[in-house]
């Protein structure tokens, strides 16, 4: 719901960024492999009861994510890198809330899973759409710098990543804040579905 807004905040810092990544010679993928590795890094520091030290691994972490995206504009823009891109993404966002099921399984382990059944229904039906989408030859026009087909929703990943910093600064608060999050999640879903069942509906 906010990413538009996100983006649009963050673009000239990212730009400039990346610009300094250019000169350095880093390629897009580089980053995008280096911002995952941090991400995964963040859920273990998690999992070992570190959450603030998490939270620094997934702020730098989405640091990384936004500027492989304005790297690859600046230089060149592949398939495997907008694959490579979206398909760590979600690994990543997965395993912030196993990170805390592991965590605390007593108190989080049921939470985590609800988070992560409602986070199964929000990425494929966000991939799914971008796939018939691509079908089609549509073309989002709210976020055309994207690599595949954005389709928006209550929770995008500003809200997602806003989620994880309250985990992170609140742990103990995990469960309420993980279902809290999978009740918008079953939300943006339907929202999705619905939007795929009214724009496919018409022919070719």
């Amino acid at each position: 719901m906010l990413d538009r807004v996100a983006i649009e905040l963050l673009r000239p810092g990212l730009t400039a960024g990346a610009r300094g990544l250019a000169r350095l010679g880093l390629k897009a993928d580089q980053v995008t492999l280096a911002g995952f590795t941090i991400g995964m890094a963040a859920a273990l520091a998690i999992a070992t009861q570190h959450p603030l030290l998490g939270l620094a691994g997934v702020a730098l972490s989405r640091l990384c994510d936004g500027l492989d995206g304005a790297l690859a504009r600046l230089t060149h823009a592949t398939d495997r890198g907008a694959f490579l891109d979206i398909a760590l993404d979600f690994v990543f966002y997965a395993s912030i809330p196993l990170a805390f099921a592991v965590a605390d399984p007593a108190a989080n382990a049921l939470a985590a899973a609800l988070l992560l059944g409602a986070f199964v229904g929000t990425t494929s039906t966000f991939l799914a759409f971008a796939v018939v989408a691509a079908q089609r030859g549509l073309k989002s026009t709210a976020f055309p710098s994207k690599g595949i087909y954005y389709l928006g929703g209550l929770t995008e990943a500003t809200e997602t990543l806003t989620c994880f910093a309250l985990m992170c600064l609140w742990p103990r608060h995990f469960a309420l804040f993980a279902q809290v999050f999978a009740v918008l999640c079953v939300l943006t879903t339907a929202t999705r579905l619905w939007a795929g069942w009214a724009i496919f509906s018409e022919p070719r």
